[in-house]
């Protein structure tokens, strides 16, 4: 199965919106590589980076729900690298 790289950043305006984002990135947890979270108290929000390594349709499906959430916004960058077929390995 091919993957690519991605990275998906995320504003939280409104702390209620937290635990759904959470359960979401939760269960793409096996995809996702690595997370930042920064809490910005001076305007009230939530800047949360999220690296994965996954097929296109699956981040496209994270990046999907996540902006359907209420006063979440996400917004994903790709990799120009080409895609690693895992079933290949590496030569």
């Amino acid at each position: 199965m091919e993957t690519r790289i991605a990275a998906v950043s995320i504003i939280v305006e409104n702390p209620d919106s937290v635990e759904k984002l959470n359960n979401i990135l939760h269960d793409y947890g096996k995809y996702i590589i690595g997370r930042m979270g920064i809490p910005y108290h001076k305007r009230n929000i939530a800047i949360i980076s999220i690296v994965m390594d996954a097929p296109n349709d699956v981040i496209s499906a994270l990046s999907g729900k996540l902006g359907m959430l209420p006063d979440v916004t996400a917004k994903t960058v790709y990799s120009k690298l080409f895609p690693l077929d895992e079933t290949k390995g590496m030569s």
